[in-house]
């Protein structure tokens, strides 16, 4: 059991390679589907968070929002499925938004500029003057995002553990390397990944709950078989906010769905913590 994230540019074969790795391993493929999940759960609309995870520097700043509350949403929608494992995630920014899991094989597709700018010919019946304007603005947005909300350039080959250029191989070949690669027991999941993206999972759902109105909010989750304790992160005068711990801790254990034990911190329990 595996997640597999596949990062790439517009009309470099990832999404082909996403659904066909899919089905051969029997998975679930999922893409635009987290985008409708999160717009029904936190009542936002779609056209929202697809400018959220596409061209959040101008946009977001434009609507007065924190820059990452809606992928806040998008991160939470995705986590929940990845506690199901056996999952491959070709939209956008699967790589940061599932951070921090082991078992995640992130893998970057590329493919020659000329021959992206065809396929986008083709397909929108432009120019090619046109077309490569449009790939290099969007391939640009996409770096613009990585680079505002976590300061990496989704170009940069360290971020990812394969990468395969699918310009003289079949988009069948790069299915097989992924299968390969898939069988390092690396990315194999463990009863402590498995535990670890269920902590993840609840942290990022809490925070989701609260960011709107404490854009500053960091969760971090213990799941145990008695008591679930969940730490959060707030500045020290909201910790003291007695009315606001009584809701958090109210709102925390609906989230749960039982109740948990809250901790307020005036500084990360372990680092950086809610991703």
């Amino acid at each position: 059991m595996s997640i597999i994230t596949i990062s790439r540019g517009s009309y470099s074969r990832g999404k082909e390679i996403a659904e066909k790795l899919a089905q051969a391993l029997g998975y679930k493929c999922l893409s635009r589907d987290i985008l409708l999940e999160a717009s029904d759960r936190y009542n936002i609309a779609e056209i929202k968070l697809v400018r959220a995870i596409h061209d959040a520097p101008s946009i977001l700043k434009r609507l007065n929002y924190s820059n990452k509350t809606y992928v806040a949403y998008i991160r939470a929608a995705l986590l929940r499925h990845a506690q199901k494992d056996n999952l491959v995630y070709h939209g956008l920014a699967g790589h940061f938004l599932l951070k921090g899991i082991p078992h995640v094989l992130k893998v970057r597709i590329i493919a020659d500029l000329d021959e992206r700018v065809k396929e986008e010919m083709k397909r929108e019946n432009i120019s090619a003057e046109e077309a490569r304007r449009i790939l290099l603005k969007d391939d640009e947005e996409r770096r613009k995002w990585s680079k505002t909300l976590y300061g990496i350039d989704t170009r940069d080959p360290i971020l990812y553990d394969l990468v395969i250029n699918i310009t003289d191989i079949t988009t069948d070949d790069a299915v097989d390397v992924i299968r390969c690669t898939l069988k390092n027991p690396r990315f194999q999941t463990t009863p402590q990944g498995k535990n670890l993206v269920t902590e993840m999972s609840l942290a990022a759902a809490i925070e989701a709950a609260f960011i709107q109105d404490i854009p500053s909010i960091k969760v971090e989750t213990k799941v145990a078989d008695k008591e679930t304790e969940v730490f959060i992160y707030l500045k020290k005068s909201l910790c003291e906010d007695e009315e606001l711990m009584k809701r958090v801790k109210r709102l925390a254990s609906n989230v749960a769905g039982f109740k948990v034990k809250i901790s307020c911190l005036t500084r990360p329990l372990r680092g950086k913590i809610g991703g």
